[in-house]
């Protein structure tokens, strides 16, 4: 099916309404984003004297929901500009506009009676061919079509997104009974290209995947919770980030998502399921019931499982609730033996064999929990999907699990998880045991460099389909390892670029990280024509490691921290000035030594969710890997562009001085962390790394040549370092900045001045990188800088002092 979606009319602006049109928005598509007409005046518009025809009260409604959607934290949308690409509109005035659109999407209240009159409404103005889906969390597609013509009934299916939109990555897609299979396939391609998603087609039962899932893991742990005796603090321990799970684990997602919304899902399963053999769990507990009627639905009415207070004093205090006695009390800290036994084990699926195992609570817990989703999942095979793989994709996308159900059980054992699940009286479906049978001993393998799964109607092993636009780093790392230290894994991509994998905690950068990029760089123009920096953890590098910085300025060895910052400057001026090409993919996290590396390659290709930022600010020192240097250096390269020279290095003076970090990698753009017309941004992370080696491959066959070192970066000297000095003392004045941060400014602006020349000059990156080091080592030496490194270190928190 050959399309182009270049507009698209989204039918209802609520919450997840305009948060989709806000994602349609951020991939550059036009949005037209309607909503029905007020039936009554507000008291603003009577006060203005306005009038049910007028403009502005029609599209009340729609206006008032996307402007509190582009309000809302986090933000929907990559970059405020490109809010301007949604139009608005009314369902009466301008219904007849959807004839123009490539695709409209549904997203009224969940009530079959009015999706079926909006859809009669949208057939007499949609032209045919016209995509037309519906974001329905439940209702059956099936119902929702019937009376509509063949064209509509063939282009029409179910696009359920999962909210938030822009961040949630579940994009399932449910055919109706006469949906044609090219639409199918150009919807599961589109949402994987354009929308960044994990597409999932799934078949039109209730609650479809991810919700059918998602609800029986809480539903479950609903009934077992007061069982085994666990409190909700000790709940959301177990099943938070220690497993993988987002750190709102269980009971804090149910408070922001809003308990009466799992309860609709929950009760619609129960009562269109009569047939799951898990139908009780589906139900109700009394608790439950008991917080609905009080609305304690948690934080849309204040209170849910965690309720916050203010104290005598003033202060705040997140209170929990007792189920047992319905009670709201202090937070109790949670601790498990088990957990303890983890703390060492960085890889999260090395964690789940133990944790099963564990003699405590907690091994009872997830031996409890993990035999019932085990049974539940290889019992949905077939009805929900025939494929497992599908499952395990809904989970991680849809809820944020790092692994999906199968996985886990495979970490376990899939013979030990059959023990497990014995123990604990549950049944697997007959399909697991005859895959055992077989002599296949797990649900997943590798082969190649891709991914197969246990492909059940076929009883073989099959190939995940849609691999070969992405490069799995998993997959590859052990089979096409070059060179690995403690910090770095150098792997061979093929077609003569090589990718550098940083493997220390957190990606922090330390001299074994450095030493791996050297070694990368030595490998790539030796036997290489390219490098790429990327990893596919949670995020890119948090930063140097400051914990290695603390130890030598607390022991006073200045000249060995002066051998590191001059390591970490070498490095990725190497990086700049190599003989091959080199490409940053950073995602997530980016910041402080994270981001100096993606300044100096030739080349970004960044992830659309990239947190880019020069923070050390906050830890007491300027930027000290090339990160002054550079910003000082991007600012004399857009001199040429504005006579206003003061002015436009004050801004990227401001970046690192505020320690702004971007919210998107378009915002990045605006920080001058990215440079347009030469870095680009991939909405879709899992295309990244191929991305960047694409790029990479070009560059080298365009014929890459080494760059010659920068000597005309244009300073301004006293002129400018003036201005940053009755900047920085007023700022103190009026109480916004402390002594310190005024100290730390001040040293920033002598580098970014260029020292304390008379007159505006030319100058080396060499000269700068001088400055820049000088200015870090003597923060080092300050106690204030020290108790700031400190603090952060304990508290992952920036201290002012």
């Amino acid at each position: 099916m050959n399309k182009h979606i270049n507009k698209v009319a989204v039918i209802g602006s609520g919450i997840m309404g305009s948060g989709i049109a806000c994602h349609f928005a951020n991939i550059g598509v036009e949005v037209l984003l309607l909503d029905i007409v007020p039936r009554e005046l507000n008291e603003k518009e009577k006060a203005k004297g306005l009038g049910l025809e007028d403009k502005a009260v029609r599209n009340r409604l729609v206006n008032d929901s996307l402007a509190a959607a582009l309000k809302s934290k986090p933000s929907p949308i990559y970059h405020s500009k490109f809010a301007k690409r949604i139009k608005t509109g009314n369902l009466e005035d301008d219904i007849a506009k959807v004839s123009e659109v490539d695709w409209i999407i549904e997203v009224v209240v969940e009530r079959l009676d009015i999706k079926k009159i909006v859809f009669e409404n949208i057939e007499k103005h949609r032209t045919p061919g016209t995509l037309i889906t519906s974001n329905t969390s439940g209702i059956p597609i099936k119902f929702m079509s019937e009376g509509r013509s063949d064209d509509f009934q063939k282009h029409f299916c179910g696009t359920h997104f999962f909210n938030p939109a822009r961040y949630l990555k579940l994009f399932e897609i449910i055919p109706g009974p006469k949906t044609s299979p090219e639409v199918l396939d150009f919807l599961n391609g589109y949402g994987e290209q354009y929308l960044g998603k994990t597409s999932v087609v799934a078949k039109d039962t209730p609650a479809f995947i991810g919700n059918r899932i998602g609800i029986f893991s809480i539903q479950s742990l609903f009934h077992a919770v007061k069982d085994l005796g666990l409190t909700i603090e000790e709940v959301d321990k177990l099943t938070g980030p220690v497993i993988g799970r987002p750190k709102s684990a269980t009971f804090r997602t149910v408070d922001v998502v809003g308990l009466d919304t799992l309860v609709h899902v929950a009760n619609g399963i129960a009562e269109n399921c009569p047939e799951d053999e898990r139908l009780e769990l589906f139900k109700l507990p009394g608790f439950i019931k008991t917080m609905v009627e009080n609305k304690w639905l948690g934080s849309k009415t204040g209170q849910g499982f965690y309720k916050k207070v203010k104290k005598e004093d003033g202060s705040s205090e997140i209170l929990s609730l007792d189920l047992d006695t319905l009670d709201y009390r202090s937070k109790k800290r949670a601790q498990f033996a088990a957990l303890e036994l983890t703390k060492n084990v960085d890889r999260v699926i090395d964690r789940f064999k133990i944790l099963v195992n564990a003699e405590d609570k907690a091994g009872a817990f997830y031996r409890k929990s993990f035999a019932a989703l085990f049974a539940y999942v290889s019992h949905r095979i077939p009805e929900i999907t025939d494929e497992l793989y599908k499952i395990d994709d809904a989970m991680k996308a849809g809820f944020g699990w790092e692994h999906g159900p199968f996985q886990i059980w495979d970490a376990i054992g899939v013979e030990a998880g059959l023990s497990i699940m014995k123990a604990e009286g549950s049944e697997p479906a007959t399909w697991v045991t005859d895959m055992l049978a077989a002599g296949i001993e797990s649900f997943y393998s590798v082969k190649d460099g891709t991914t197969h799964f246990y492909d059940i109607p076929k009883k073989a092993m099959g190939k995940i389909p849609g691999q070969d636009a992405f490069i799995i780093l998993d997959n590859i790392r052990k089979s096409n390892e070059v060179f690995k230290n403690s910090g770095v894994v150098i792997e061979d991509l093929g077609d003569g670029i090589l990718n550098l994998e940083f493997q220390s905690k957190m990606n922090t950068i330390g001299g074994d990280v450095l030493a791996g990029l050297n070694k990368a760089i030595d490998l790539a123009e030796k036997d290489f024509q390219g490098l790429v920096v990327g990893n596919q953890a949670a995020n890119f590098s948090v930063g140097a490691n400051i914990g290695m910085i603390f130890m030598m300025a607390v022991e006073q060895e200045y000249d060995e921290l002066n051998m590191a910052i001059k390591m970490f400057q070498d490095t990725v001026m190497r990086m700049r000035y190599s003989s091959i090409p080199t490409v940053s993919a950073p995602h997530g996290m980016t910041l402080g030594g994270g981001c100096e590396i993606s300044l100096h390659a030739d080349k970004v290709v960044a992830a659309a969710e990239t947190y880019m930022g020069l923070v050390e600010f906050g830890v007491g020192v300027i930027p000290g890997g090339g990160g002054s240097k550079e910003m000082t250096l991007r600012a004399s390269d857009t001199f040429r562009k504005n006579d206003v020279e003061l002015n436009v290095l004050q801004e990227y003076f401001l970046a690192i001085g505020m320690a702004k970090v971007s919210t998107s990698g378009y915002e990045a753009f605006d920080l001058g962390l990215l440079q347009k017309g030469k870095d680009i941004i991939v909405v879709n992370k899992d295309r990244q790394i191929a991305t960047a080696k694409a790029h990479a491959k070009l560059m080298a066959e365009a014929g890459y040549t080494k760059p010659v070192k920068r000597k005309d970066v244009k300073v301004l000297g006293k002129q400018a370092l003036g201005m940053f000095l009755v900047g920085t003392d007023s700022m103190e004045a009026g109480h916004y900045i402390s002594e310190h941060d005024k100290k730390i400014a001040n040293k920033l602006a002598y580098v970014m001045a260029g020292g304390d020349l008379s007159e505006a000059s030319y100058v080396s990156e060499d000269y700068l990188l001088d400055l820049e080091r000088e200015a870090f080592l003597s923060l080092c030496t300050e106690r204030k800088t020290l108790e700031r490194i400190q603090h952060m270190l304990k508290t992952g928190k920036p201290l002012r002092n």
